[in-house]
């Protein structure tokens, strides 16, 4: 093969190792690895019920602080914020800079990967049996 050959090959290989890695950007986390890091929600929050934290089935396209009975702070009721991939990977990383006020004391999670993991674990589950069959949110 010619040199220009040669580099051409390159150059699509390395196209294709950039589509690759841009198909597993943000959005495209594995829901598995975030359950593992859910438990460390736990503490705080549930799937299907409320506990120091609201539930998080209903989660996306809910607005932030409208969960029925729940006592939110000023500051998460006022935010405007409706969760969606783009909104919980801002608020996730660091919390108490997104919504300043919020009474949700966690210091955030700063690896992205972990932070996509989760919103694909929280995403898939929002959309399971388990949770449609507890109704709207």
């Amino acid at each position: 093969m010619s040199a220009g050959v040669w580099a051409l090959a390159g150059a699509a290989c390395g196209v294709a190792i950039f589509m690759a890695s841009a198909a597993r950007g943000a959005g495209s986390g594995d829901p598995k690895t975030g359950e593992a890091i859910y438990t460390r929600c736990a503490a705080c929050h549930a799937l299907g019920y409320d506990r120091t934290g609201p539930r998080h089935c209903g989660l996306f396209g809910r607005r932030a602080g409208s969960v029925e009975g729940f006592d939110y702070s000023q500051a998460m009721q006022r935010s405007r914020i409706v969760w969606n991939e783009a909104t919980l990977d801002r608020f996730l990383d660091d919390p108490l800079r997104v919504i300043p006020g919020t009474s949700m004391g966690y210091a955030g999670i700063k690896d992205a990967r972990e932070r996509a993991d989760l919103i694909a674990y929280l995403k898939q589950e929002g959309a399971s049996p388990r949770c449609s069959s507890l109704g709207p949110r």
